[in-house]
């Protein structure tokens, strides 16, 4: 990844509304969520939040998908493991010094996460 891409995708996240928004697609998964209730969850403004999600798209953090007359949209969780892997690349030398982040990418978390989204 790009120190620029990098910099854009974090810039993004580093706003509070996106970074909700975010958290939110993410914590739902795959499937997403549709933009309606995106805003009634978080009790943003119908024009508010589609500027967020232009933004968050922009920058490749999430994508939307059309299905009859509304639009779902889902976090893109490859674009987030690279920022993640460009964040952490060769921390501490190699070594395990982030007991959190282990914790998450432990398998058996990752498939019970799958499994509750």
């Amino acid at each position: 990844m790009e120190i620029k891409t990098a910099a854009e995708r974090l810039a993004a996240l580093g706003q509070e509304t996106r970074l909700e928004i975010f958290r939110l697609l993410v914590q739902a998964g795959p499937p997403g969520v549709s933009a309606g209730a995106i805003g009634e969850k978080l009790a943003i403004p119908a024009p508010t939040l589609s500027f967020h999600l232009a933004h968050l798209s922009r920058v490749g953090l999430i994508r939307g998908r059309q299905e009859s007359r509304f639009i779902y949209y889902a976090a893109d969780f490859a674009a987030m493991d690279d920022l993640l892997a460009y964040l952490t690349e060769n921390c501490c030398q190699g070594g395990q010094c982030l007991p959190k982040t282990a914790v998450v990418a432990l398998p058996k978390r990752r498939s019970a996460a799958k499994v509750s989204a």
